[in-house]
């Protein structure tokens, strides 16, 4: 398919160089699980080009590592425009094309990380020299992030960064796909593993065995009562789409052979809280249930233990249509602020720093994380034109 050449911005087609861009940023591999440090230092090199100094702050294996950069100087405070650079993996997925090489087919504009979410990074790099540029009197800030898909786990020490910097900012645009319609909530998100360990036995000697995986479906059934309370209780929020707080298992694994009583087994659960909701008090009631089925455990064996870890934990977030980010942005987007999500973001770390924070980029979150990934071309135009607005907007000129 041929590229349009419109001017950018005119919500029918994505310029040459966005498209360009995206090309450059799909091709980079970025998977979770990997080094992401392909892309960031490709964008520290692209960025010095225009004389723009970046700050990397590498994990603890110098493998990943998430990328600051402002762009230009003023006496305001500037915009932060974050976004993730890890993508899912595309193991045992049915892909029509190749999932890192960013391919045309009809309106659409395929590849893993396209709606989720390197078409808004793009979007912001292509726009950096025309920032630039307009000597706006507000600087705007890139804020690029490592393991967000695994737990949000980058960015909290890119906002350590900014905190010890010192840096005052307006508020920060997370570019999440939400079809381009500011989102001014979502759940918080908290994963948790469980491993019980008894004893192994015979099985036609059960009573001399402690069954590990039966102990663990006690646990899980405790946990389904309690989302089932919850949908039950809690103060509803119906803007979201599953208005109330909800818990449920994902993994489960244990034990060796149909005729072995279990010793080890291990299992992952989560909750996913409204916003300003604590996932505290859910976890100690179940570690506080677990804690009651020990001394039966412990009667046959001694050695019988229930652990429980905390893998990941983000916040929600929660804004008002009314805050200045969100008329922002709904200004920028040219759509009115649409509400919640359950899903997470980074956008409840920022919110919880104390940066106003709101959610909007190009695709359909619908589209994330699955084979053949890909957001239209014109939502690709729209997060475009929003750029530009958001220039103009900076530099006082007409939008």
């Amino acid at each position: 398919m041929s590229i349009a050449t419109e001017t950018p911005g005119n919500g029918k087609q994505p310029s040459a160089e966005l498209r360009a861009m995206i090309d450059r940023l799909i091709a980079f591999p970025t998977v979770s699980r990997d080094s992401n440090l392909g892309l960031i230092e490709w964008t520290r090199d692209h960025l010095a080009g225009m004389g723009v100094k970046s700050r990397l702050t590498y994990d603890a294996t110098g493998k990943k590592a998430n990328l600051f950069a402002t762009l230009g100087e003023g006496s305001r405070p500037g915009l932060v425009l974050s976004g993730h650079t890890d993508v899912v993996p595309v193991d045992g997925q049915a892909w029509d094309t190749d999932p890192f090489k960013a391919t045309v087919v009809g309106d659409k504009l395929f590849g893993r990380g396209v709606a989720d979410m390197k078409s808004y990074i793009a979007s912001a790099l292509v726009m950096a020299p025309r920032f630039l540029a307009a000597n706006a009197d507000a600087p705007l800030h890139l804020a690029l992030s490592y393991d967000e898909e695994v737990g949000c786990i980058g960015v909290r020490s890119l906002i350590r960064d900014l905190s010890e910097m010192g840096l005052k900012t307006a508020g920060c645009i997370v570019g999440e796909p939400t079809m381009m319609q500011p989102i001014i909530a979502h759940k918080g998100t908290h994963r948790f593993r469980c491993c019980i360990t008894g004893r192994e036995a015979h099985s036609s000697y059960t009573t001399q065995g402690v069954n590990s995986i039966e102990y663990a479906a006690r646990i899980i059934v405790y946990i389904r009562q309690m989302a089932d309370r919850l949908a039950q209780l809690e103060t509803r929020d119906y803007s979201f789409t599953v208005p109330f707080t909800t818990l449920q298992t994902g993994t489960i694994k244990g034990g060796l052979a149909s005729n072995i009583v279990p010793r080890d087994c291990e299992f992952q659960f989560e909750a996913r809280t409204m916003p300003g909701a604590s996932s505290d008090k859910l976890y100690q009631e179940i570690q506080d249930f677990a804690a009651t089925l020990l001394p039966e455990m412990q009667r046959v064996e001694p050695n019988a233990a229930i652990q429980f870890e905390m893998l990941a934990s983000a916040p929600g977030m929660s804004m008002q249509e009314t805050d200045a980010i969100v008329m922002l942005a709904a200004s920028l987007a040219r759509n009115r602020p649409n509400g919640a999500v359950s899903y997470g973001t980074e956008g409840g770390l920022f919110q919880q720093a104390g940066i106003p924070t709101v959610i909007c980029g190009p695709g359909n979150i619908e589209q994330a994380h699955r084979p053949n990934e890909f957001a239209t071309l014109e939502q690709i135009a729209q997060c475009e034109a929003f750029m530009l607005r958001l220039i103009d907007s900076e530099a006082g000129t007409s939008a």
